[in-house]
């Protein structure tokens, strides 16, 4: 097990580091990327039971093998069920695979994504490389493929565990197929688990990561975080426009959600919300991530550009799981170009599923 110097480590990971990075995760999550809850308790649960480290892209060869770790499912799910061991049993069963893991890397940030690998880390031994395949959060497994879809002949492993066992939900799959298909089965495997899984998927070399991921997306998410942290020790409107002043987004208003809408179909969240302001409409449509964001019927923002949500009551951003009908909320908008982006969220044609999904047509691009 090999430890790394000052100069290799991206970040220290200590209590303060946690409570900060799942904050600015689950903000650069724009609705999805888990809770900061969970993502709180696997943060501290991997300082419990071991070292994680998180180093910078160029700490190892890079001929070295790095490995994706993310959660797939519907947050919303009533059932769903994954254990802390689930998210080692995924790179387990890649090793015995014959996949010669020596860095786990996360797909998004998130509430939850952004520590996802602290764990696995922990008991492993293997470190976190800071080079998510998106700095923000997206709902397909394909967007998370660093542009791995469109490589001719790759064939991609994903391994996915989850589920209750006491209800007869628990799940284990290990596929090598096209990335399209392989997705498409850990999404079902999610469904037949009760609504998520934890996973393991796609070996590439470090130096495919550093062209295609998104490096530096981890500590933008801590410094974002601390930002909102410090903010909330004024207001929660504060800590809104420490945000919004970091990543040069904009407020849009605030005000109260009056109509919300969630059903969980194919195992995502989709729906939409209504937020009421002094001045203006604001319909927010959401597929586990906000997706669209329109004022008075005029489109305002469009993934992959960045919609973020905040209780007004707290300060702190909310998945869109989490939304109910009166909270009162900041509605932030950050364009894409001051987001961390990998080339699975830029693809024209998986923008155009999220298009389908959520109803709206134009803005689809990036």
């Amino acid at each position: 097990m090999r430890r790394y110097g000052s100069k290799d480590i991206a970040f220290p990971i200590t209590e303060e580091t946690i409570d900060s990075i799942v904050v600015g995760g689950c903000f650069l999550g724009g609705g999805g990327g888990g809770s900061m809850e969970a993502g709180r308790k696997l943060g501290r649960l991997a300082l419990e039971v071991g070292i994680p480290e998180v180093i910078l892209p160029d700490a190892l060869p890079q001929d070295s093998i790095v490995v994706t770790v993310s959660a797939v499912g519907a947050p919303a799910a009533k059932d769903q069920f994954c254990t802390p061991m689930d998210y080692v049993r995924t790179v387990e069963l890649l090793s015995q695979r014959g996949v010669h893991v020596c860095a786990l890397n996360t797909s998004e940030n998130g509430g939850l994504a952004s520590v996802n690998g602290w764990f696995q880390s922990a008991v492993l031994g293997i470190p976190v490389v800071d080079a998510p395949c998106n700095g923000r959060a997206h709902p397909m497994g394909t967007m998370g493929s660093m542009g791995l879809h469109r490589k001719e002949g790759y064939l991609s492993v994903q391994a996915a565990c989850g589920g209750n066992p006491s209800k007869g939900l628990y799940t284990e799959l290990v596929v090598t197929a096209s990335i399209l298909e392989a997705s498409r089965l850990v999404r079902q495997a999610s469904i037949s688990a009760g609504g998520m899984v934890a996973v393991a998927r796609n070996p590439v070399q470090m130096e495919y990561v550093k062209k295609n991921g998104a490096p530096s997306a981890l500590s933008q998410a801590l410094e974002v975080g601390r930002r909102i942290q410090k903010g909330r020790t004024v207001s929660p409107q504060k800590a809104a426009w420490e945000a919004v002043d970091f990543l040069e987004g904009k407020i849009v208003g605030e005000g109260i959600v009056q109509e919300l809408k969630l059903e969980t179909k194919e195992g995502f969240d989709v729906g939409f919300a209504l937020v009421q302001t002094d001045r203006s409409r604001l319909e927010i449509t959401f597929w586990n991530e906000f997706m669209t964001l329109e004022q008075d019927g005029e489109r305002l923002g469009t993934f992959p550009d960045l919609i973020a949500l905040m209780d007004l009551s707290t300060g702190l951003p909310l998945p869109s799981a989490d939304l109910r009908k009166g909270q009162k909320v900041t509605v932030v908008l950050v364009p894409k170009r001051r987001l961390i982006l990998g080339s699975g969220v830029k693809d024209p044609e998986l923008l155009k599923e999220a298009e389908k999904v959520v109803g709206k047509p134009g803005g689809w691009v990036c």
